[in-house]
């Protein structure tokens, strides 16, 4: 049994150590949580499991820490892909809901599983999800003075291996701060969340550049052909280069790999199998 999670990049960990070790020990914390309940939960319900607490968590960009978008709101975007049955299911541009990752794993019993703006949120009134505002005061002054909300990168997401064998991915995020209304990323798309019987990956950076590099896809297929998963990632990572793709990944594959990697630094991770992995 095998859990790494992320949580996207983080500019400021350079110069801003306390803040820095806030995220380390939050990491630390919830994957511990993450493989405890992994122990008797499958991978799908795991990663589900994980990225609730991240988003619930206002140091991370997804969920209750989300950026404001250029016209004021905060809109999430999460999906969620289980290995065992290929099924994706994702909302993009949700309003007014705490957890966009609960959500899309209530899609998954349905045919149409990508649900965007109003019909996601209809979608998730309908099945019990109450109101409530993620725009916390610390966000609201950084949009009001729009203090580095541009360099601000990030989305959080959980890989992890059951027991069974079965792998399963999730990935939130609250967005780039300041984009077009309605922008959509990566973490809704397969581009940035993916996972098969062969591998599973979570991605966090710019969703431009994850979207241009069919990053997630890429890697898994990669390792499906054959590729370990450390060099299904490396050389998906060097496609990046020529467009310097701004992108960090966490992934597990089926053989027990567990691999980060990220074409910039200050991504921040953590990992559990038998001992706790943490970095940045």
């Amino acid at each position: 049994m095998k859990v790494i999670i992320h949580g996207g990049f983080f500019s400021e960990s350079a110069t801003n150590q306390e803040t820095k070790k806030a995220k380390q020990d939050a990491l630390a914390e919830i994957v511990q949580k993450a493989h405890r309940f992994l122990a008797a939960h499958t991978a799908l319900e795991t990663v589900v499991y994980a990225v609730a607490l991240l988003e619930d968590n206002e140091l991370f960009n997804a969920g209750i820490g989300s950026q404001i978008q250029s016209d004021g709101k905060v809109r999430l975007s999460a999906s969620l892909m289980d290995g065992k049955t290929q099924k994706f299911s994702g909302v993009i541009n949700l309003e007014d809901v705490k957890n966009p990752i609960e959500v899309a794993k209530e899609l998954l019993a349905y045919d149409d599983r990508v649900l965007s703006g109003e019909g996601a949120l209809t979608f998730a009134r309908n099945n019990g999800f109450e109101y409530f505002n993620p725009i916390t005061a610390q966000r609201q002054a950084e949009y009001e003075e729009k203090l580095n909300q541009q360099e601000r990168k990030g989305t959080v997401g959980c890989v992890a291996l059951d027991a069974d064998g079965n792998i399963a991915a999730a990935t939130s995020t609250g967005g780039k701060g300041f984009e077009i209304p309605c922008r959509v990323s990566d973490s809704a798309t397969v581009a940035g969340n993916f996972a098969n019987d062969y591998a599973g990956i979570s991605c966090t950076g710019v969703g431009e550049d994850i979207v241009s590099g069919a990053l997630a896809a890429k890697i898994v297929t990669r390792v499906t052909d054959g590729f370990t998963l450390q060099a299904a990632c490396d050389k998906s990572f060097n496609e990046l280069k020529p467009f310097d793709g701004f992108a960090g990944v966490v992934g597990i594959s089926s053989k027990g790999e567990i691999y980060h990697c990220d074409s910039h630094p200050y991504m921040v991770w953590a990992s559990f199998d038998v001992n706790l992995q943490l970095f940045n």
